[in-house]
């Protein structure tokens, strides 16, 4: 029988003034790349890095994979096919890579529907908990160190411009993890943050509104979709009714235009159609810690109100009750890098192409603000992401990855969707692979150069 792993005497500070002296020596972990995030950039960072031979280490403060798919039970992968005003076309898949390989590991096993009408493109929804197996076995395969249940506390640094790692908090106390490149898969650029580098929050400060998504079971699904039909946009009339009720005061119904989504499981709708703003109404930024605890008891609060108004109206939906909400609340937009390069919201709409491309994205400017998201479509087209969106204007040794892009406000409405990040995280673990390989700095690699070892790889960029 293995010896039992023991645990470390608790951690011991003394107090000298104001500052914490660390009385013991703290653990590490030597590493080629970290991650911090196990998101879908994270964890496409972390497969395609370790795939290539490289020591990959991946942080997640949960204990599973998934970021806003999972935790905030976002539930769909958009992004993958392109949208069109052709009534009588058929789902055209436009993104492919790492992406495309999740998503078919997810189907083989039962966990993904076909794609859903989602206004002129399609989506399709996920079953959260085979999300988190189906990354779970990635990583494994991949040879991946995960370390589950830790909190990023800093950045290691060398001098003031160069990263080399992240101190974490794990249950058996501090822990180093030193690397030669590290990347920032937060979704709120944290380790930027950390480190002092350049970066923005939203529209001068303001952000998308948080969400609480939840599902609700014991729903007649051929009742429902007869009644409002396959698109997952509910129509114009659900909107007027839900306006008609919160008006008369007998429900708080914030957000008129919604999204129900029959999924995976019988008799089951995937909601997202709250609007979660505080108390006192204030529009809420959860990088904030008041306004993202206030996002939680606000969300779950009005969840109980959309799902008796659901009850109470809706085909299908008389005995249905909730059977579950997202771990929290789901944040689609927080603070975002300075990077080299700025994706513009004319490059979104005008679908706009790179050399220096490294992902693809047909998804629309979906801008969830107020009582009414605004949705602007990219029609029978693609616009592509640079790589320089990625890498922070100062600071060396750190890539982001994931939706803290550098994007103008309503370019990132865009950018920030599932499929898309996992691009993000397939043209990321190359990048970190060709850092640590060639001993260059991120900023110093060219993204054409990522855009051939993307397209070797079944990105299919051209």
């Amino acid at each position: 029988m293995d010896k039992p792993q023991e645990l470390s005497p608790p951690h011991i500070w003394l107090r000298k003034g104001d500052v914490a002296l660390d009385v013991r020596s703290r653990s590490r972990i030597d590493t080629d790349i970290v991650v911090t995030g196990g998101g879908a950039a994270g964890v496409a960072v972390a497969v395609t890095a370790a795939r290539a031979g490289l020591r990959v280490t991946l942080v997640e403060r949960y204990g599973f994979c998934g970021g806003g798919a999972v935790a905030g039970l976002s539930g769909t992968v958009c992004g993958l096919y392109e949208a069109t005003d052709s009534r009588a076309a058929q789902p055209r898949q436009v993104v492919f890579g790492f992406a495309d390989e999740f998503v078919r590991a997810l189907d083989a096993r039962g966990g993904l529907t076909g794609p859903l009408p989602y206004g002129k493109t399609w989506t399709r929804v996920h079953d959260p908990i085979i999300w988190r197996e189906t990354a779970d076995g990635l990583l494994r395969d991949a040879g991946v160190e995960v370390i589950y249940h830790a909190t990023v506390t800093g950045v290691l640094c060398e001098g003031e411009e160069r990263i080399e790692g992240v101190m974490l908090w794990t249950k058996q106390g501090p822990l180093d993890v030193r690397a030669a490149v590290t990347i920032d898969a937060s979704g709120d650029a944290d380790l930027v943050a950390m480190a002092g580098f350049p970066s923005f929050i939203g529209d001068q400060g303001r952000v998308q509104n948080p969400t609480m998504i939840f599902r609700m079971l014991g729903v007649d699904t051929e009742r429902f979709v007869a009644a409002y039909g396959h698109d997952t946009i509910m129509p114009d009339a659900i909107s007027k009714l839900i306006q008609a009720e919160n008006g008369s005061g007998r429900y708080k119904l914030p957000r008129a235009k919604i999204w129900l989504f029959t999924t995976t499981r019988p008799g089951e709708l995937l909601c997202n159609c709250t609007r979660v703003i505080g108390p006192d109404g204030r529009e809420l930024n959860p990088l904030f810690w008041r306004d993202f605890s206030d996002a939680e008891i606000e969300g779950r609060l009005q969840m109980r109100e959309y799902a008796r108004f659901f009850r109470d109206h809706l085909a299908g939906c008389e005995d249905a009750f909730v059977n579950d909400t997202g771990v929290q609340v789901g944040v689609r937009q927080t603070r975002q890098i300075e990077g080299i390069t700025k994706l513009t919201n004319s490059d979104v709409v005008a679908g706009r192409k790179r050399a220096d491309g490294i992902a693809r994205s047909p998804w629309p400017i979906e801008l969830h603000a107020g009582a009414k998201p605004k949705v602007e479509w990219l029609l029978d087209d693609v616009y592509e992401v640079p790589y320089g969106c990625f890498v922070p204007q100062r600071g060396e040794g750190l890539i982001t990855a994931g939706r803290c892009l550098s994007a103008e406000h309503e370019a990132v409405a865009s950018a920030r969707v599932t499929a898309q990040c996992f691009s993000y995280g397939h043209a990321i673990g190359h990048a970190g692979v060709l850092a640590v390989r060639e001993r260059m700095e991120p900023r110093a690699i060219d993204g054409a150069d990522l855009r051939l070892l993307l397209n070797r790889d079944g990105a299919r960029l051209d």
